[in-house]
């Protein structure tokens, strides 16, 4: 399966192996996203909550999911999942952290109510597995195939979402006016996203949205907030400079990304020298080949800040889907140098691979398995390590690193098959060797979960 846009350090990870209840018709595939400068943000804005709600930050995960619906929901414990739609239909910094301070009430109330499509725990193991990997990309063996993003999917049913009841929604709605006002926010970004949702519901004419069936807006509820907030000490402060930037940079950056580069010079004309205009159009124009056209958009961004590592990540990615790798690896280093993040990683790793020299690959294993080491979680750094391990003739650990990728995806036939050839190809008593049999038994008790 391939995407329309290429997405490199957006990795695309389509949630698989969920048994939906909802009708064939009522699913589509959803796809988590992975980019260094989003999560950046999202965790500004999320950790400071969940700290102030007495959760540990390591222990909360927050995913965004490439779809065009205003959406967001908790799901398999400590796990929020944002919607880029949603992101994109925000005004300001303060309606995206009402959001996530929403979803942490829920989270700190133990909020588990289900309707009657809910899904079943073993559905529920199945889309945390899936949460971790895919299937296409690794079972190519193309180098490039992480590139694409896409590393498999199966349909996804929208019916999973929560729905809340009115107290429990009442109740995280509380939560969240103290979390903001416990983190330095006016809760005021909470109801003013409210009041657009409520009007999209009335121009609807019917409970269309999935935020709306699952966080029930009306009247009474938006009256209530308003009477919270009025008698707010925090209701009038306003929002840093820098985190209003950030967001619309990571606006534009989401929207040249998920939308078709004619909507993106639609909505931001080349007479448009903003930042965020700029930002837009050079993923757009890379989107379209025109390399040349994209760097040009980006360079006074770099120019004005140079230690911002996703305009040098940004440059880099648009080198390497021009074709010029080598070309490509100083501003991936150099966005790596300054970030850390493991997404920049593996696109520098990528791109080293590509090289198809010795050095290169040894330096490009090097950099994942310290990526995988800081966050095992991802996908396309097992890929691209069977990859290198490959190139480089470790045939035992080249299946490993695809038997850790299909675990994670909760293939279990599929990573079953690469333990056994792992297993075979490994020095038996290696750590290697231990991991794959680590590997083995937990395949065995997620087939016995599932049964």
């Amino acid at each position: 399966m391939r995407i329309k846009h290429r997405i490199l350090p957006l990795i695309l990870i389509v949630l698989m192996g969920v048994g939906a209840t909802a009708s064939r018709a009522q699913q589509k595939d959803l796809s988590i996203v992975r980019d260094a400068e989003i999560e950046h943000i999202l965790s500004v804005y999320a950790k400071p909550l969940f700290e102030a709600a007495g959760l540990h930050p390591g222990a909360v995960k927050v995913y965004l999911v490439q779809d065009d619906t205003l959406n967001a929901f908790v799901a398999g414990g400590q796990r929020i999942f944002v919607f880029t739609g949603l992101i994109l239909a925000t005004r300001s910094p303060g309606e995206l952290v009402g959001v996530l301070a929403h979803e942490t009430g829920h989270i700190r109330g133990g909020h588990l109510s289900r309707t009657r499509d809910a899904i079943s725990n073993a559905q529920a193991i199945s889309i945390v597995a899936a949460l971790l990997g895919g299937l296409a990309a690794a079972a190519s063996g193309r180098g490039d195939a992480a590139g694409a993003g896409v590393l498999g999917g199966s349909a996804f049913g929208t019916q999973f979402f929560l729905e809340y009841s009115r107290t429990q929604e009442s109740a995280a709605d509380q939560a969240a006016i103290k979390l903001m006002e416990r983190t330095g926010w006016s809760p005021r970004g909470m109801v003013d996203f409210l009041r657009v949702l409520d009007a999209q519901e009335l121009m609807l004419g019917q409970r269309g949205n999935p935020y709306l069936r699952s966080h029930p807006v009306g009247y009474e509820r938006i009256q209530a907030l308003e009477h919270l907030i009025d008698q707010s000490p925090m209701r009038d402060t306003p929002v840093p400079p820098e985190l209003v930037r950030a967001h619309e940079m990571m606006q534009a950056k989401l929207f040249g990304f998920t939308r078709s580069p004619s909507a993106t010079f639609q909505k931001w004309p080349e007479s448009d020298r903003s930042d965020a205009a700029l930002y837009a159009r050079s993923v757009a124009y890379m989107q379209q080949a025109r390399t040349d056209q994209a760097l040009a958009e980006l360079r006074p961004l770099i120019e004005k800040e140079p230690e911002n590592p996703y305009f040098h990540e940004l440059e880099g990615q648009i080198l390497l889907e021009g074709g010029r790798v080598q070309d490509s690896l100083p501003p991936l280093r150099r966005a790596l140098e300054i970030s850390r993040h493991e997404t920049i990683a593996v696109l520098l790793a990528q791109a080293l691979i590509g090289l198809q020299t010795d050095e290169a690959n040894r330096e490009a294993v090097g950099i994942l398995e310290q990526a995988v080491r800081t966050d095992p979680d991802m996908p396309a750094a097992w890929q691209q390590l069977a990859v290198g391990y490959g190139r480089n003739g470790n045939l035992g650990k080249s299946a490993l690193a695809s038997a850790e990728l299909y675990y994670r995806s909760g293939q279990v036939k599929f990573a079953r098959e690469q333990v056994v050839r792992a297993k075979g190809l490994l020095d038996p008593g290696s750590p290697d060797y231990f991991r794959a049999q680590d590997i083995e038994f937990a395949l065995d008790d997620l087939e016995r979960r599932a049964d």
